[in-house]
């Protein structure tokens, strides 16, 4: 007999909580104690494991639900299930824990599809709003457009209560400098690229659940300005005195304003992030910064604006990057940030263009855009819930909320370090379960897009109902997925030409004739089953797996997606052939049968990973008003959600694009 009994003294800290061991079980066992109002860090392993609840209250928090929990509960996590426990009484919680690994049982839940993360909770997934000061080229598309469509496309498939949300970014800096080189207002520029970009979207077969168009929302305002007083009534941001960049005339310069050297890592870049490395700078802090406008050098001078010490908050980034799908890119990233003595960020700077802050510390300037964004998310989420009769609200975000992010990685400081810090300022008790997708820069022709070079291939310059689902497939066997890649034309020609029409095409169209000519145009029941049959099957089944796991949310790649679904083309076509031999033969006329049957699985599963079309989404409402109507739902799509194919060659509208 082993008998070991509740030490006290024997308790470490460890996850967050106390912990001690319980040796000689067999298993992994322990004691555990979380304090009143302690909670334990959001941890996941491949053990089976069980809590045994002998003292206290509380509530375990497991994907995102929450269970209440008393002495005589027993609770039991399955490999890979995020789970905290939280003591929300007033005297210890105390448990017992048994753990032990099960290689079988965590297989199978690493295989789901449908693992707990996203199952019977409402999913908010954002593609980064873009910033309205022109129209999206094929490197904006292929990143977080098409990553949170197709996302959303799939969860939906599955069941999931998935939706696409963004809108434009009306108040960037970027839009100011647009409007003065177009001769227009910002409020003109930003509702005329506003309704450009929608119309794009709509093009790339991208229907929208929300749109937001921030200028003019008519309850955004207010919004935003009361999430920004409760910031400031946390006490974490203040005005302050602060080193910034300044003009030769005192003129204020921030992001479209000035340039120069990357403090850390020497590269090029544009004021306040830097596209390289991904971390932030403030301008002050370039190496030979130079103005926009004038070739005189700036200089560093003292502001006073609402300042966040970023760096305070070092400990609550790692814990909410223990929550949710974070890539090590951005955990790399917060940990080479927080290495700095001090990370000290504007909240806002001196402009006319943008929302300013109810408080008077600091007149003449707006809240900045990008801890905007913060709040529009959020704002995102109610007005799609005022619509849909769900009592979501920006002030009072719930913990069963899952929030999935789109965005390039030069985005990636704003949304995984800087949001997740203004979230728990403003809202203490919301811990936000988030998963981040990034993608790197998009090539063309081995050279960034540029507008000012004509270096770009725009969405309406390719995008015709014709070649939509070719563009869809080669962006997404091409995304920027943990790497620059590159678009060149000659091989999207090569790919249309030999991969959807000389493959896909061909071997669809002869299958076609082939059930019209032999079987009247119906599909034929399986007859017999022949070994190279059922070896085709379970490789179909592999297939199928491979491309569920690609479109799911722990390993969401479009890459992996694609070449599984050639790859599932390229193995049915030498099955066709091999079965060809003996089609005709009337020896072997069931065997043909199981043959076609077999063919048109694939087929089925070639149009759709889960073997099912894609549901009609309804047309896209808008929060405010923008001069175009935002993308309305596309046509029902029965190719997959990557791509499809075309029945005519899709082609360049008013010939090749420029380069």
């Amino acid at each position: 007999m082993i008998i070991s009994s509740y030490d006290a003294g024997a308790l470490h800290e460890l996850f967050g909580i106390d912990m001690s061991s319980i040796d000689g079980l067999g298993v992994g066992a322990g004691w555990g104690r979380v304090v009143p109002g302690g909670r334990s860090d959001a941890h996941q392993h491949d053990e089976t494991e069980t809590f045994v609840i002998v003292k206290g209250t509380g509530e375990l928090v497991v994907d995102g639900r929450r269970q209440p929990v008393y002495p005589g509960v027993v609770a039991q996590f399955e490999p890979f299930e995020t789970h905290v426990i939280e003591n929300t009484g007033d005297e210890d919680l105390l448990f017992a824990t048994l753990y032990w690994r099960d290689p079988e049982r965590a297989g199978q839940q690493a295989a789901k599809v449908e693992r707990g993360r996203l199952r019977d909770r409402p999913v908010f997934v954002f593609s980064t709003p873009p910033t309205p000061n022109g129209d999206l080229h094929l490197g904006h598309l292929s990143g977080p457009y098409l990553g949170a469509d197709v996302f959303v496309r799939f969860q939906r498939l599955n069941g999931t209560q998935a939706w696409h949300l963004t809108g434009s970014d009306d108040y960037q800096s970027y839009v100011v400098e647009c409007a003065r080189r177009e001769g227009r207002t910002p409020a003109e520029t930003a509702a005329h690229y506003s309704g450009e970009i929608a119309e794009t979207l709509r093009m790339m077969d991208i229907p929208l659940d929300q749109y937001t168009v921030t200028n003019a929302d008519p309850t955004y305002r207010a919004g935003l300005q009361a999430f920004f007083s409760r910031l400031v009534a946390s006490g974490a941001v203040a005005p302050a005195q602060a080193p910034a960049l300044v003009g030769p005339a005192g003129e204020y310069l921030y992001e479209v304003d000035v340039s120069g050297g990357c403090p850390t890592c020497g590269g090029g870049t544009g004021g306040n992030i830097c596209e390289e490395c991904g971390e932030p700078n403030f301008c002050h802090d370039l190496v030979d910064p130079a103005m926009r406008h004038s070739e005189l050098a700036p200089r560093v001078d003292t502001v006073t604006r609402y300042m966040l010490p970023l760096h305070r908050y070092a400990g609550d980034v790692a814990l909410h990057h223990h929550l949710g799908r974070v890539p090590a890119r951005l955990r790399d990233l917060a940990e080479r940030l927080f290495r700095r003595p001090g990370v000290d960020v504007a909240m806002t700077h001196p402009a006319t263009w943008g929302v300013p802050p109810v408080e008077d510390g600091t007149p003449g300037q707006v809240i900045w855009v990008w801890p905007e964004m913060s709040y529009g998310f959020l704002h995102g989420i109610a007005e799609l819930g005022r619509r849909l009769g769900r009592d979501w609200r920006a002030d009072a975000p719930e913990q069963d909320w899952k929030i999935v992010h789109f965005f390039g990685y030069d985005n990636s400081f704003y949304h995984a370090i800087l949001y997740p810090v203004l979230y728990k300022l403003a809202f203490p008790d919301w811990a936000p379960d988030i998963d981040y997708n990034l993608n790197e820069f998009l090539l063309l022709e081995g050279a960034k897009f540029s507008t000012s070079r004509r270096h770009a291939i725009w969405g309406k310059q390719i995008l015709t109902p014709d070649s939509v689902d070719a563009v869809r497939y080669y962006l997404s066997r091409i995304r920027s997925e943990g790497r620059r890649t590159n678009f060149e034309v000659s091989a999207y020609e090569s790919a249309v030409r030999d991969r959807l029409i000389g493959t896909w095409q061909d071997w669809l169209h002869d299958l076609g004739q082939r059930v019209a000519k032999r079987y009247g145009g119906r599909a034929p029941d399986a007859g017999n089953w022949t070994p190279e049959h059922t070896a085709f099957l379970a490789r179909l089944n592999t297939r199928l797996a491979a491309v569920s796991g690609a479109l799911g949310p722990d390993g969401f790649s479009l890459n992996q997606a694609s070449a599984e679904l050639d790859g599932l083309v390229d193995d049915v076509c030498r099955f066709a052939a091999q079965e060809a031999r003996v089609a005709a033969s009337e020896t072997w006329r069931d065997e043909a049968r199981t043959a076609i049957a077999l063919e048109l699985a694939a087929a089925k599963l070639s149009r759709s990973p889960t073997g099912r079309s894609s549901s009609t989404r309804r047309s896209p409402p808008t929060s405010g008003t923008s001069r175009r109507t935002p993308p309305t739902s596309g046509r029902s799509r029965r190719t997959p959600p990557t791509s499809g194919t075309s029945r005519r060659t899709p082609s360049w509208p008013g010939g090749s694009p420029k380069r």
